[in-house]
């Protein structure tokens, strides 16, 4: 009684495997609806209180008494729109700036200094 290979499928191997697929799907769905039912409602950890450092607390209440720094965004419309120099083509009426010259002659001796300064590093 020995069965040998053949040509075409072998429809009854397959309608095995078939059933077999079958029940195990059918075990699944019922020991889902089963865990559906019996689920024991998840029980949670109590929660830790905050452990925070002494070192991160000092540093949060100095950070609390540090005031905020002022915004000046009014305060500097109204300087600038005070600061308008009348413009005429004569320069007579400008006030002259001393300390022009000073900023050119520092600007100068700064010069020199870097110009040495490339010299001997080069």
């Amino acid at each position: 009684n020995v069965k040998l290979g053949g040509l075409g499928p072998d429809y009854e191997a397959i309608k095995e495997k078939k059933e077999k697929l079958k029940q195990q799907k059918e075990y699944a769905k019922q020991v889902r609806e089963h865990n559906i039912k019996n689920a024991a409602p998840v029980q949670r950890l109590p929660t830790k209180p905050k452990f925070i450092s002494v070192s991160r607390q000092k540093a949060l209440e100095y950070a609390k008494k540090i005031p905020k720094p002022k915004t000046f965004t009014a305060r500097q419309k109204e300087v600038k729109e005070e600061r308008v120099l009348p413009q005429t083509l004569n320069r007579d009426s400008l006030p002259k700036i001393t300390s022009l010259e000073t900023l050119q002659n520092r600007h100068e001796t700064e010069k020199q200094v870097v110009a040495a300064f490339r010299s001997l590093h080069i």
